[in-house]
């Protein structure tokens, strides 16, 4: 039962969860998806009326179910239990970064995003524009952190996705294995967004940087190019989840508009 206490106490999730070596899996739906993704599950706290959702998907499984009123699992839990279910799994060990590149043609880097929602947004764009991986720096949100989870509806599961090295071993890496790392950034020299797509590289990494203060200097110096999507006058970006899904748009999709070929 210790899995679901305090669930909204952002920094103290962030240091147990991993610690611990487990996440939190929110609504049947979700939970579903970390099955079929091969994951274990520990337990679940449902709602009655989900209980036999959460019980079938969890067949098979030495794993307790508990199952309560609204009131009690909201005292549990810390907060109101919408979606009607958690289920507490143990955290699957990551693969190496040549593991994640080798089969991959078109990845982000996420560098030092701290949302957890624009992290499960951007994997949510990853998953639908068909982009093949996700890399994330040390600094990063946790991906699967209950909130990512959610946002992605479940796409932390089916995106191969690690964490990265240091800039320049990152860097030595990507090259190794044929990738053209691209920023996408404000800067004079930047080219469009347009300009990229249609004379996009075999094998492409897209960097996206921190809220608020964007791509550091460090992975700046490691890029081959800056790309930026055009805006119009008075705004200057877009949050780094549309900004990811925009671009991954325009570099994945076959039917994207004439203007990105």
């Amino acid at each position: 039962m210790r899995d679901y206490t305090d669930l909204t106490d952002v920094a103290l999730r962030k240091v147990r969860e991993p610690a611990e070596g487990i996440y939190i899996a929110e609504s049947p739906k979700v939970i579903r998806r970390a099955v079929a993704a091969g994951h274990t599950p520990r337990s679940a706290l449902v709602l009655s009326e989900k209980s036999e959702e959460v019980l079938r998907d969890l067949d098979g499984f030495d794993c307790p179910v508990y199952v309560g009123s609204p009131e009690i699992l909201q005292e549990i839990a810390g907060f109101h239990l919408h979606r009607g279910a958690l289920a507490s799994f143990e955290r699957p060990e990551l693969p190496s970064l040549a593991e994640v590149l080798s089969e991959a043609r078109t990845i982000v880097i996420c560098e030092d995003i701290v949302d957890h929602t624009n992290v499960g947004a951007i994997f949510r764009a990853v998953a639908g524009m068909g982009a093949d991986a996700v890399l994330i720096t040390p600094r990063c949100a946790d991906p699967l952190y209950r909130r990512s989870v959610r946002v992605s509806m479940g796409a932390v599961f089916s995106v191969p996705w690690t964490r990265t090295l240091d800039w320049p071993s990152t860097r030595d890496v990507l090259h190794e294995c044929g990738f053209h790392i691209a920023a996408l950034a404000l800067t004079e020299d930047s080219a469009t967004l347009a300009e990229f797509a249609r004379e996009r590289p075999q094998r492409v990494a897209i960097v996206m940087g921190t809220e608020g203060d964007g791509i550091s200097v460090a992975a700046m110096s490691v890029s081959d190019s800056v790309v930026r999507i055009p805006m119009r006058s008075g705004i200057d970006s877009l949050n780094v989840a549309s900004a990811a899904a925009v671009a991954l748009y325009a570099l994945c999709l076959d039917d994207a508009p004439s203007m990105f070929r």
